[in-house]
């Protein structure tokens, strides 16, 4: 049987989704079926944004309900019973102080069972190599909504190829002027223009 928080999830209803996992949590509802549930509904609202039915707004509401809902089911997860689809450090770059863009990928990476560094904003080339070795990360999301912040990227990605760590990771850029001549310009491997390209990239490297 369907567990009725993914049809919730995907129709945004925060209210009653939020209930329903509550009630269920109560009711002891395995927190792996819960959350599972809660996936497979980012999936549908993503497919949803994908079709031009949702726009980035949904996207961002979907983003704060799932958040809402991991704290719940949080103190009820061990570490056997998590899985993960890899390690990403996600970061605005150098000179950028946007985070809506970045925040919005950082949850969305999240509800599709990603560990993601979040290193914020303004942050330096040197940051992000050492956020890799210390987290082992292959994946690497750099964000910039200002065109004077892509000579900051490209300073990223020429960080780590002095580090040795270039050929070990995958790279992808996004913000609003990012696009792919600012990908061949940067030495990024990819790009997308929205937080669902980039979980349909990260889902394309690590699978």
């Amino acid at each position: 049987m369907e567990n009725q928080v993914k049809t919730l999830m995907a129709e945004l209803k925060e209210e009653q989704v939020l209930a329903l996992v509550k009630k269920q949590i109560d009711d002891g509802v395995d927190v792996n079926e819960i959350l599972a549930a809660c996936q497979e509904g980012m999936i549908s609202v993503g497919k949803k944004f994908e079709t031009g039915k949702y726009y980035i707004s949904d996207l961002m509401m979907a983003g704060e309900i799932f958040k809402q809902i991991s704290e719940l089911i949080a103190p009820f997860m061990t570490t056997e019973n998590r899985s993960s689809a890899g390690k990403i450090v996600v970061g605005t770059v150098k000179d950028d102080i946007h985070d809506i863009g970045k925040d919005l990928v950082v949850g969305m990476l999240k509800s599709a069972n990603f560990e993601v560094t979040d290193l914020g904003v303004d942050v330096p080339a040197e940051r992000f190599v050492e956020a890799v070795k210390e987290t082992g990360a292959t994946v690497v999301s750099l964000s910039a909504l200002m065109t004077v912040a892509f000579d900051s990227i490209k300073a990223t990605i020429s960080a780590f190829e002095e580090a040795g760590l270039r050929g070990k990771i995958k790279i992808m850029i996004g913000g609003g002027p990012v696009d792919e001549t600012v990908c061949k310009y940067t030495g990024a491997d990819n790009w997308g223009a929205d937080a669902q390209a980039a979980v349909t990239i990260a889902k394309g490297w690590l699978s």
